[in-house]
């Protein structure tokens, strides 16, 4: 009887340990898929993006914050992912390097997809269709693409559109943000701007004097992510196809720009 008492004891022992050893073993496996590290992050756990915070309605600064549509998507996708969002504001010009060099694991900044940018990140699906458009002065002679030459054309620094203006002139006065050179345009310096439609269309509606004399293109706008973390880029793509299938992304867009610019131009009605 005693025999059986302890064969009985030693018997519940190892059931208890080998409980606890599952328990254990499933809490590591919950703990790496929550902290992103499959994703190698700048942070465990946190998704850190960068934007410009100059791009307004898609990145501008609200107090110590940014906010905007960039800003939402990015955010949205974090929450997707079970990751913590970190916003990084940077200038414009220096956020693809960033994003190679490992200092942010995102861009999420309206970066029109190029051939030469592919070269140095990997892009996502784009989240955005829009642009790019002249601006002129109201007592401008630019009437189209057609009056540009030779003409000084604004651009912001880092931009697509500084090659676009190259095919119309050499004068190109780079500056900071798209709104800088729409002001500064707006104020008698400058010829014309190209940039976005959206960018433009919002700073006439809040009071900046200039206008549309025509878009040049169409342009995809993506999320710009290190060569090398392709588990991470593959996870953005199902968040955002995730985001667009249940309408939340279209609806992040007519939340701060108005309308609804995540669908194909040729999807468009």
């Amino acid at each position: 009887m005693r025999i059986l008492k302890i064969t009985l004891f030693f018997a519940l022992a190892m059931f208890v340990l080998a409980a606890c050893g599952s328990d254990t073993s499933n809490n590591d496996n919950s703990s790496s898929d929550g902290n992103g590290s499959e994703f190698d992050l700048v942070e465990d756990g946190k998704l850190t993006f960068a934007a410009s915070g100059e791009f307004k309605p898609f990145s501008y600064m609200e107090g110590q914050e940014m906010i905007g549509y960039d800003i939402a998507v990015a955010e949205a996708i974090a929450e997707k992912l079970g990751l913590e969002a970190v916003q990084q504001k940077a200038k414009f010009s220096g956020i693809v390097t960033g994003v190679k060099e490992g200092r942010y694991d995102i861009a999420v900044a309206s970066h029109t997809i190029t051939e030469d940018r592919l070269k140095e990140v990997n892009f996502s699906k784009p989240y955005y269709y829009s642009g790019p458009v002249i601006y002129t002065r109201a007592d401008s002679d630019i009437q189209s693409a057609d009056d540009l030459e030779g003409k000084e054309i604004s651009v912001s620094r880092g931009s697509t559109y500084i090659e676009m203006a190259q095919n119309y002139t050499d004068n190109i006065p780079e500056v900071d943000s798209d709104v800088v050179a729409l002001q500064s345009l707006a104020s008698g310096h400058h010829d014309a701007v190209i940039t976005d439609d959206i960018t433009g269309q919002t700073a006439i509606e809040n009071g900046l004097e200039v206008e549309n004399r025509g878009q040049l293109g169409v342009s995809e706008q993506a999320i710009a992510v290190a060569k090398e973390k392709e588990a991470l880029l593959e996870a953005i793509d199902e968040a955002l196809q995730e985001l667009k299938d249940s309408g939340e992304l279209a609806e992040l867009s007519k939340e701060w720009i108005g309308v609804d610019i995540t669908q194909e131009p040729d999807e468009l009605e």
